[in-house]
């Protein structure tokens, strides 16, 4: 051990505190990272309660639809009408209400359209050009808004949100019907991206389509936004009414669709021998085909010139989607819960195969499973994933997730875990926000983060070691030491965020898990989540309502954790400052003097001495030629152990009671360990100790410590072992952004740098390459 790292001093310890702090002056209302959120969250009030609960005047609104759409697979465009019934559940009379015409942001003079930014450079790509140059006009063609009479209704189009003026102001308790009929050009999804379009298959002259937003809907109306109006620019999602949806779905007839709700004319569209197969599928091990590849591939070739209207049902959700395409394959199994069965279906077509008749489906069911376990049993009939390219997004019922194979049917590592990493994601989203029906508009991490976090716990269970992105703490580190300038808090509105997927996604994921792991334990936190889920299912959470919960269910202060976290961009650098080590001075002169000689024999001499010697400047002292100089103390020898020693320490004995004479002699090593916050961001901290038997043992202290200083703190820890080491944070669970400072004695970790060679990139897979080897083999 080194001398600077050690500090090793006798004292007499007779009374020694646990830990020490420097309070240094500061100004606590403005800046104590453990103040309450007072300020930050809004007023309890008899709508949402103190605790994070729904208060006893909670309302929400109410939208019901009916609605006919047709899909034109040779122009790609939508054609629909609805009928929108509206319950006005608030204490206020209503002028005028809010659709949402998400569409409009693909219209050719649309907000999003103006504000996209872009640039050019010395070279530029032909497809880069050409998107600079694409005027496509996918924006609603509204023919007519009228009410249930067919009465024209005076609306106004701004951008993204149409506002509709009913005759009369609609009174609290009271409905309002009204009719709307529209039409849009659907996108291609590969050419200019979105989150509805179609994709198109060359080479057999087919579309894939899954359609969302096709609809105008309601906005939301609640007691803490009033309208959420705010307009869609293309990243902030979606916030919604829950409602009935009554659904027909006009396609060519050639075509399977996959929807929201529950198929009405099941004997119409399936022949009875299909019907039989997702009768049987309620209660296999398995999937079960319901429509083969082979099949998928005879629908292919030819293209029906008659239609089929597919009719579905939902209740209590607050949206709808669909995909339609001939090439679609189908398979489905039950998943129970109690004594009904969930169907957890696949819809894909043959360039996903094998890996999605594989996977899908069982992937599904394992989502359902997990997440039911922290929040609620599912309550749906069905989840639905959807193979579309380069694509991960979610409604009720039925998302649309990547995944695609090489012809030769293989697949890379990578692959085939983003692949059953988004259908958990998306899957999951029937969850946050479908059911637990958070502001997306508004907040993306309240749907995004908590789903990332279900998605991580979902993934382990999977497979052991699952690849997860997004999740433990040290995935989120490099993100958090970032430059701060391209950095926002959590805290911060959909449109606005630097670093989308970090700040909405991964940080508040791994938050959580850090919550779950390191601050609450799983026990109290699992509790408290699953509290606030059940509490919320089918209604509109705020963050408050999340924050509030999971402290009132969990009696652990957390406003310091949500703070940190969530409204700044302070990052996690806690450093091992010093150690020092103490032992105390028994005053036993036969312990202490042998102690106090091998001390001295041990420290450094003065240079000057030893160039003395080494010089032989000096052959003989002063005192060394005049024996008379000598007294008493020239021949003193203070290691030697005296009779006035002994009476000494027996006189210092006489004056000790029992209990302290014990703890004198009981050989504790007392340790002094300070912790310097670097990155501003308070945490627990975690001390892994290592002793000279080679025994470990792991220290955890609440973040708390850094109350009255969140600088640096000092702690006192006494052991009857001598430490070697100390790791802070030792296994990786605060997200410490900064590990060369975290041990004593300090660890010095090389970094690691590769010698490489240029070469053509292989875009063999593993898979490709293994069968390849296996063919020379044989």
């Amino acid at each position: 051990m080194h001398i600077k790292q050690i500090t090793k001093q006798l004292l007499t310890l007779l009374c020694l505190g646990l830990f020490t702090v420097t309070v240094h002056a500061q100004d606590n209302t403005n800046h104590n990272k453990f103040r309450q959120l007072y300020e930050e969250l809004p007023t309890p009030n008899v709508y949402r309660t103190a605790a994070g609960a729904p208060g006893h005047k909670y309302y929400q609104q109410r939208a019901d639809y009916d609605i006919s759409v047709r899909l034109d697979d040779e122009n790609q465009r939508i054609y629909g009408e609805e009928t929108i019934t509206y319950t006005n559940n608030s204490p206020d009379p209503l002028d005028y209400i809010w659709i949402q015409l998400e569409q409009n942001m693909r219209a050719q003079h649309s907000d999003t359209k103006k504000i996209s930014t872009g640039s050019i450079s010395d070279r530029m790509s032909f497809g880069r050009l050409e998107r600079m140059h694409n005027d496509f006009d996918g924006g609603f063609k509204i023919d007519y808004v009228k009410d249930d009479k067919g009465k024209n209704l005076p609306h106004i189009v701004n951008n993204t949100m149409m506002r509709v003026d009913p005759p009369r102001a609609i009174k609290p308790g009271q409905s309002f019907s009204f009719k709307v009929k529209w039409w849009y050009n659907i996108n291609d999804r590969m050419e200019i991206g979105g989150r509805s379009g179609y994709e198109y298959f060359e080479k057999d002259d087919n579309y894939l389509y899954t359609i969302a937003q096709f609809y105008p809907r309601m906005a939301v109306y609640n007691d803490v936004e009033g309208w959420q109006n705010k307009q869609f620019l293309g990243r902030g999602e979606f916030a919604l009414p829950f409602g009935d949806f009554n659904v027909k779905i006009t396609v060519p007839s050639d075509h399977l669709v996959s929807a929201t709700g529950i198929l009405q004319n099941k004997k119409e569209i399936l022949p009875e021998a299909k019907r039989d197969l997702l009768k049987k599928a309620e209660t296999a091990e398995d999937p079960v085909i319901i429509y083969s590849q082979d099949e998928a591939i005879e629908r292919e070739k030819d293209k029906a010139a008659d239609t089929k209207t597919w009719h579905f049902k939902a209740e209590d959700v607050r949206d709808f989607g669909f995909a339609s395409s001939r090439k679609f394959i189908w398979d489905a199994m039950g998943v129970p819960f109690g004594d009904r069965v969930v169907m957890a279906m696949s819809f894909y077509p043959k360039e996903g195969n094998p890996l999605w008749e594989k996977y899908s489906t069982e992937v599904v069911a394992q989502t359902l499973r997990t997440y039911s376990r922290h929040t609620f049993d599912y309550p749906y009939p069905k989840a639905q994933s959807i193979n579309a390219a380069d694509i991960g997004m979610e409604y009720p019922m039925i998302c649309f997730n990547y995944g695609r194979t090489n012809e030769d049917g293989t697949y890379s590592e990578r692959t085939k875990y983003g692949m059953i990493g988004v259908i958990i994601h998306e899957v999951g989203h029937n969850f946050f926000p479908m059911i637990v029906n958070s502001d997306e508009r508004q907040w993306t991490w309240m749907d995004e983060g908590l789903n990332t976090f279900l998605q991580y716990l979902t993934e382990q269970e999977w497979e052991r070691d699952f690849p997860s992105r997004r999740g433990p703490a040290p995935s989120i580190v490099d993100y958090m030491k970032g430059d701060k300038d391209n950095i926002m808090p959590i805290m911060t509105n959909s449109e606005s965020i630097y670093q989308f997927g970090n700040n909405a996604y991964g940080k508040p994921a791994t938050a959580l898990n850090i919550l779950r792991e390191t601050v609450m334990g799983r026990e109290l936190f699992d509790y408290a989540f699953k509290q606030y889920a059940q509490r919320w299912k089918f209604k509109h959470p705020t963050p408050a309502d999340f924050f509030r919960t999971m402290e009132d269910a969990s009696a652990v202060d957390l406003d310091w954790f949500w703070r940190g976290w969530f409204f700044t961009t302070d990052h996690v650098d806690q450093a091992i400052d010093d150690v020092k080590w103490f032992r105390v001075n028994t005053q036993n002169p036969e312990v202490e003097k042998p102690l106090a000689e091998k001390q001295q024999e041990q420290a450094p001499e003065n240079i000057s001495t030893v160039r003395d010697d080494d010089m032989k400047m000096v052959s003989q002292t002063a005192v060394e030629r005049e024996a008379e100089l000598e007294d008493f103390y020239s021949n003193y020898d203070p290691f030697k152990v005296t009779v006035l020693d002994k009476q000494d320490y027996d006189q210092y004995l006489s004056n000790l009671d029992q209990e302290e004479k014990e703890l004198l002699n009981a050989g504790y090593n007392y340790y002094e360990v300070t912790i310097r916050n670097d990155g501003g961001l308070v945490m627990p901290v975690i001390l892994k100790f290592t002793y000279a038997d080679g025994s470990t043992e792991v220290k955890r202290i609440p973040a708390e410590i850094w109350r009255l200083n969140d600088q640096e703190v000092s702690k006192v820890f006494y052991t009857r072992k001598e430490l070697t080491n100390i790791a802070l944070d030792p296994n990786l669970e605060i997200a410490d952004t900064d590990r060369d400072d975290n041990y004593w004695p300090k660890r010095e970790q090389p970094t690691r740098f590769e010698l490489f060679k240029r070469q053509s990139r292989n875009s063999e897979n593993k898979m490709q390459r293994a069968r390849q080897a296996e063919e020379m083999d044989s």
